[in-house]
C-alpha cells in the first residue's frame, strides 16, 4: 500500500468531512424536529428520482458492456448493483402519487429500500475476492443473472399495479421495521463495498474508482436516511439527494473521461480486477510498440507529419483505441522512437570505441565505424575520406548508406578539405563535414550526407562519432605499436598479457610448478676470439632465432637472453599441463636445427641444453624503473647446472622432467651428479628423442 504523504492526509480529511456532513445534517434534522421542514411536491420527487434512475441505468449499461468486452466479473457485479437501483428507482419514481398513480402504493413505496438493498448486495459482492472457479461460473450465468433481475422487478411493478398480495396494502406508521431492517442491511453492505474499494483505490490511483468509492458512501448514508426521515421532510429528501449525487458523481466523472479519452470503451477498466488492468495495460504496450515500429519501419522513423498521423491512426484502429488514447499514444510513440533513437546511436559510439582492438587494421576500423554509424542514422550515406600523403583521398569501400554507391562530387571534396585545414566542423547542402584529428596531425574527414536538413541532435552525436573513431584509430595504431615492440622483447604471452592488462607488469609474483630451459653456446669464446663482430652477431642472430621459434612454437615464453646463453620457461605465464613434454620437444627442436645450421657452417660452436621441472617463485622482479618478467628457485638453478654438464648438442634432463614426461621419453640415465651450488647430488638423463613423436623417435643417439 502506498504511504499517505502530508498532502495527501489533509485530501483525505477533506474528503471524509464532506461524506460526513450529510449524516451530521440527518442527526440535527432527527434530533430537532423542528428543523425538519416540511415540502411535499409529487411533480419535483418524480423527476428526480426519474433522472436518477435513468443515470443509473446509462451507468449500468455502459458497464455492462465494458463487463463483457473484458470477461470481468467485478465489472459484472458493480453494473448489476446500478442495474438493480436503476428499476426499482423507477418503480419508486412512478409511485409518486398524483402523478402516474393516483394513490400510494405499497409495492412502489417499498421499492426504494428494496432495490438500494438488492444493489448493496452486488456492490458488496463485486468488492469481495472471488475464486477463479467462481469467476468462471459467474460469468457462464450472467446473462441469466440480469435476466432475473429484470424479472424480478417487473413481477414486482405486476403485482403492485395488479393490487394482489402482500403489495395491495398502503403501508402504515406502523410498519416501518421492515424498511428500517432493509436500510441496515444497505448501509452494511454498501460500507463494506466501500471500504474495500477504496483500500484497492490505495494500490491503484484512478478517478473512476475514486468516484465509486464516494457513491457507496453516500447511498449507505441515503439508506440511513431513508430509515430515519419522515415523508415529505427535509429528513426524506435527503435521502433521495445522496442518491442523485452518487450516481451524478459517477457518471460526472465517467463523462469527463469520455471527453478525454472520445470513447466509452474504456471508462470502467481501472475498476475492474487487476487482470483486466494488465490486459489493458499489455494493450496499449502492444499499441505503443506497433506504433513505434510503425515510425521505424518508414525510412528508419523519418517520416511526416502526415505519415506519422496515418501510421498512429491504423495503429488506434487495430488495438480499439479512443482518440483521446491515439493522442496520448502518438506522443509516447514519438518520444520513445526518439529515445530509442537516441540509445541505438550512442551505442554505436560506444561499440566504435570497443573496436580498437590489439592487431585491429586501420581500414578494417574505418569500414566498421561506417557501417556502425550508417545503420543507426537511418537516411544518412556516411563517408570517411583520409588523409594520405598530405592528399585527401575517399576510398570507395569507406562508403555506407543509400547513395554510398554514387560518385563523389568535386565540390564535396573540396568542402571536405575545406573543414579539414580549418580544423572544424561544416554544414552545408545538407551535409555535414567532420573532421578528425590522431596524435594532433589531420587524419580524415566523416561526411555525413542526409536529404533534407539534419536535426541538431544528429549533428551534435555525429560529431562525437568523429571525435570517437580519431581516438579509435589513435588507440589502435598505439596498440599494434607496443604489440610490435613488446614481441621483440619478450615472449607473445607475456606481451598479449601486458597489453590486456598492464597491471599485470605490477612487482610480486607466485610460487608455481614450471619447467625451466637453460641453453648455452660451448666453446663460444673461442669462436669470439678468431670472429669478428660481424660474424659473432650473425652466428647468434641465426642461433637466437630458431632457439626461440622452437621455444614459442611450444607456447613457451624466453625469459632472457644472457650473451651467449637463453632461458626459457614453460608454464608461466599461461598454464600448461604438458610443460615438461613441451620442454622436452623445444629443447630437441633446438639442437635439431642447430645442427642443420652448424653442417653448413663449420666451426660454428654448439648448444648445451638443459631441463627441470619444479617448483619455483615467478612474476615480476626489479624495481619501479626497470622489471623483468623471471622464474627464480631451487629447480631453476638445478636447469641451469644441468646445461653445464651437457655435451654439445646434447639435451640433459633432471629426474622430475623425466617422470613427467612418463614412458615417451628416450634418456640414458647419467647417474646421480654433483652440481656447483647443492649439498644432494641430482639425477640426470640425457634426453635423445621422445617416442612416437616426429623427428625425434627416428635416432637414438648415444
Amino acid at each position: 500500500m502506498e504511504p499517505v504523504g502530508r498532502g495527501g492526509a489533509a485530501r483525505v480529511m477533506v474528503w471524509v468531512a464532506h461524506l460526513s456532513a450529510p449524516m451530521a445534517g440527518l442527526w440535527l434534522l432527527v434530533a430537532r424536529p423542528d428543523l425538519d421542514l416540511h415540502w411535499q411536491h409529487e411533480p419535483a420527487h418524480f423527476w428526480l428520482v426519474l433522472v436518477v434512475a435513468l443515470v443509473s441505468l446509462g451507468l449500468a449499461i455502459v458497464i455492462n458492456q465494458a463487463a463483457r468486452r473484458r470477461g470481468d466479473t467485478r465489472l459484472l457485479l458493480v453494473g448489476l448493483s446500478f442495474l438493480v437501483a436503476a428499476v426499482f428507482l423507477g418503480l419508486h419514481a412512478a409511485a409518486t402519487p398524483q402523478v402516474v398513480l393516483d394513490a400510494r402504493n405499497a409495492g412502489f413505496a417499498y421499492a426504494s429500500p428494496v432495490g438500494l438493498t438488492l444493489a448493496a448486495f452486488f456492490a458488496a459482492a463485486s468488492a469481495a475476492e472471488l475464486s477463479p472457479v467462481g469467476e468462471k461460473r459467474l460469468l457462464r450465468w450472467s446473462g441469466w443473472l440480469r435476466g432475473a433481475v429484470l424479472t424480478v422487478a417487473g413481477a414486482w411493478a405486476v403485482v403492485s399495479l395488479t393490487g394482489r398480495p402482500p403489495l395491495n396494502r398502503v403501508p402504515g406508521a406502523d410498519e416501518g421495521t421492515p424498511a428500517i431492517l432493509l436500510a441496515a442491511a444497505g448501509f452494511v453492505l454498501f460500507g463494506y463495498a466501500a471500504v474495500r474499494y477504496y483500500l484497492l483505490y490505495r494500490r491503484r490511483r484512478a478517478v473512476m474508482l475514486l468516484s465509486v468509492v464516494t457513491a457507496y458512501v453516500l447511498l449507505a448514508e441515503s439508506a440511513v436516511a431513508m430509515a430515519a426521515g419522515t415523508s415529505w421532510h427535509a429528513s426524506w429528501w435527503l435521502w433521495h439527494a445522496l442518491m442523485a449525487v452518487g450516481f451524478g458523481y459517477v457518471a460526472y466523472s465517467a463523462w469527463v473521461q469520455y471527453r478525454n479519452e472520445g470513447a466509452a470503451s474504456g471508462l470502467f477498466a481501472a475498476v475492474g480486477r487487476d487482470e483486466t488492468v494488465r490486459q489493458v495495460r499489455a494493450e496499449y504496450s502492444a499499441a505503443l510498440e506497433g506504433l513505434v515500429d510503425t515510425l521505424r519501419s518508414g525510412e528508419q522513423g523519418a517520416l511526416t507529419e502526415g505519415q506519422t498521423a496515418a501510421a498512429t491512426e491504423r495503429v488506434a484502429r487495430r488495438f480499439e483505441l479512443t482518440d483521446g488514447q491515439a493522442a496520448v499514444l502518438g506522443r509516447a510513440a514519438d518520444a520513445l522512437a526518439a529515445e530509442r533513437d537516441q540509445i541505438r546511436k550512442l551505442g554505436a559510439l560506444v561499440a566504435v570505441g570497443q573496436d580498437a582492438r590489439v592487431k585491429v587494421a586501420d581500414l578494417e576500423l574505418l569500414c566498421g565505424a561506417v557501417r556502425r554509424v550508417a545503420s543507426v542514422f537511418g537516411g544518412y550515406t556516411v563517408r570517411i575520406a583520409l588523409v594520405e600523403e598530405d592528399r585527401l583521398v575517399l576510398p570507395p569501400m569507406l562508403a555506407a548508406g543509400p547513395d554510398a554507391a554514387a560518385p563523389v562530387e568535386v565540390h564535396t571534396v573540396r568542402l571536405a578539405q575545406a573543414a579539414l585545414a580549418e580544423a572544424h566542423e561544416r554544414e552545408q547542402d545538407g551535409s555535414l563535414y567532420l573532421p578528425f584529428l590522431v596524435k594532433g596531425h589531420p587524419a580524415g574527414v566523416l561526411i555525413a550526407t542526409r536529404r533534407g536538413p539534419a536535426p541538431e541532435r544528429d549533428a551534435v552525436l555525429l560529431a562525437s562519432l568523429a571525435a570517437k573513431i580519431a581516438i579509435a584509430l589513435e588507440n589502435a595504431r598505439l596498440y599494434r605499436s607496443l604489440d610490435v615492440l613488446f614481441r621483440q622483447y619478450m615472449s607473445p604471452d607475456v606481451a598479449t598479457a601486458l597489453v590486456a592488462d598492464p597491471s599485470q607488469a605490477a612487482l610480486g609474483g607466485a610460487v608455481l610448478e614450471v619447467t625451466s630451459l637453460f641453453a648455452d653456446l660451448r666453446g663460444f669464446t673461442t669462436f669470439s676470439e678468431r670472429s669478428s663482430p660481424t660474424q659473432i652477431v650473425d652466428m647468434l642472430n641465426q642461433y637466437f632465432d630458431v632457439a626461440t621459434r622452437a621455444v614459442l612454437d611450444e607456447n613457451g615464453t624466453v625469459v632472457q637472453f644472457v650473451g651467449d646463453a637463453l632461458m626459457a620457461l614453460f608454464n608461466a605465464p599461461a598454464r600448461q599441463p604438458d610443460h615438461a613434454l613441451r620442454a622436452a620437444r623445444a629443447a630437441l627442436t633446438i639442437q635439431r636445427e642447430v645442427d642443420r645450421i652448424a653442417a653448413v657452417r663449420p666451426g660454428w660452436p654448439r648448444f648445451r641444453v638443459g631441463v627441470n621441472t619444479g617448483e619455483a617463485l615467478v612474476g615480476n622482479i626489479g624495481g619501479e624503473a626497470l622489471r623483468n618478467f623471471n622464474a627464480m628457485g631451487d629447480a631453476v638453478n638445478v636447469a641451469a647446472r644441468l646445461e653445464s654438464q651437457a655435451q654439445p648438442g646434447q639435451v640433459v634432463i633432471g629426474a622430475a622432467t623425466r617422470d613427467r614426461m612418463g614412458d615417451c621419453a628416450l634418456v640414458t640415465p647419467l647417474g646421480d651428479l654433483m652440481v656447483k651450488g647443492r649439498v644432494q647430488p641430482v639425477s640426470a638423463f640425457v634426453l635423445h628423442g621422445l617416442r612416437g613423436e616426429g623427428p625425434w623417435s627416428l635416432s637414438l643417439v648415444s
